[in-house]
């Protein structure tokens, strides 16, 4: 019987370290420290104890081993044996022998046994804890591929090799939509204990996961020999990816977008349709700029002395290029070059007047914000309709400001008109 129940408990709890990935040298560690917190439990010392475990052979062996004194010298029973009482088992022994006798898990009682069970258990799952935290803290940065299992309101539970990962709401590109079951992408960005708990991060909406997905699709990126310098991104929405060659031979955009962009697209594709501008890095600050601010043509850039503020001259008409839908390309721009950028349009001063002198019309506010996506001139104004002012000023001025606001400029040039 005693050999069934420790088949039992070493079989039982050896395939739970393998599938967990526990060594089998810590798990019998574990296991000894296990039945020695029952031996002094019930013997307040295991000094006298000796706990022998065969993972191989499924034998765990509970060892008591005392001295053999006269009656009238036994004052510990717990190290200590008569003599009498030990040739009860073992004629042969004598005076001062050690005289070992073998206990049963049962011996310990079923309770004892259970609340074994569950000590090895609780090591098992802590040691795995420890196991998660550590192997994915090792995998901060790395992309990995796991199964949605349940769609919350504020994040996402993912299955990844058994290991349940976290996607809050603010590292979900907000187009993505989910369903119980569906393959999911992203790079494991954070690992942190809760009460002791290890809480793995995945994120979509990192530059890090861009930059990942570069090297995955990209081979120059993956070998070294294009680096990205650096990521500007509005998940879901557009990301500028500044890049550099350390190969001269090599275009590191034109690597990067691919044959027909076929290379570039296969990122876009993984990120809801993310419009992505790759940009040839160079250390000249006002090319950078000029580059940052693309697909708009920009005819000439002024900085200040310490390079974080530039004034920037564009074509009347690229103006809405420059400033992007919502704003979103100016944005970026400023971002990649770390650099406050203003755009202004060229225009001819001839016959124009300066916003400013409309502030008593509209209030200092309106004219910032008109100031704000291009517009510095009347004519500047003008050139928009309505629903274009609603729009680049993402609804901060409503439809009815903004036909107010035509409707005053153009009464300025009315004889002109005529």
């Amino acid at each position: 019987m005693q050999n069934d129940v420790s088949k039992l408990i070493i079989q039982s709890f050896a395939e739970i370290a393998k599938d967990k990935g526990i060594d089998k040298d810590l798990l019998l560690t574990i296991l000894e420290d296990v039945f020695r917190t029952m031996i002094r439990k019930k013997y307040e010392s295991d000094e006298a104890f000796e706990v022998i475990l065969n993972a191989d052979r499924g034998e765990i062996q509970i060892l008591h081993i005392r001295e053999v004194v006269p009656k009238e010298e036994l004052t510990n029973p717990v190290t200590e044996i008569s003599l009498e009482e030990a040739r009860k088992h073992d004629p042969d022994l004598e005076l001062y022998d050690e005289f070992a006798q073998e206990f049963s898990i049962e011996d310990f009682g079923r309770r004892a046994v259970t609340m074994a069970r569950q000590q090895l258990a609780q090591r098992i799952r802590e040691i795995e804890k420890d196991n998660i935290f550590e192997d994915y803290s090792d995998r901060v940065g790395e992309i990995v591929l796991g199964d949605v299992y349940q769609v919350r309101n504020r994040d996402i539970l993912v299955n990844h090799n058994g290991v349940e990962l976290v996607m809050p709401k603010s590292e979900q590109i907000y187009k993505d939509r989910y369903r119980k079951g569906d393959t999911i992408r992203a790079v494991v960005v954070e690992v942190k204990r809760y009460n002791g708990n290890p809480s793995v991060i995945i994120s979509r909406t990192s530059p890090l996961f861009l930059e990942r997905l570069f090297e995955n699709e990209i081979p120059e990126v993956f070998d070294g020999i294009i680096d990205i310098v650096k990521i500007a991104r509005e998940p879901g929405d557009r990301s500028k990816v500044a890049v550099v060659s350390h190969d001269e031979r090599v275009d590191p955009v034109g690597a990067c977008v691919g044959m027909k962009g076929v290379r570039i697209h296969a990122i876009v594709r993984e990120l809801q349709n993310e419009n992505i501008d790759v940009i040839n890095y160079t250390e000249d600050k006002n090319e950078f700029i000029k580059r940052a601010l693309q697909p708009a043509r920009v005819l000439k850039v002024e900085l200040d002395e310490e390079g974080k503020n530039a004034n920037v001259l564009v074509p009347a008409d690229e103006v809405s290029k420059a400033i992007g839908k919502g704003g979103v390309n100016i944005r970026l721009a400023s971002k990649l070059t770390d650099c406050e950028i203003d755009v202004y349009r060229e225009v001819d001063e001839e016959d124009d007047i300066d916003l400013s002198e409309f502030e008593v019309d509209f209030g200092a506010d309106t004219i910032q914000m008109l100031h704000e996506i291009g517009c510095d001139t009347a004519r500047d104004v003008l050139k928009l309709n309505e629903d274009d002012i609603v729009s680049r000023t993402q609804g901060k001025i409503s439809p009815e400001e903004a036909e107010k606001i035509i409707d005053i400029i153009s009464y300025e040039f009315e004889d002109e008109q005529d």
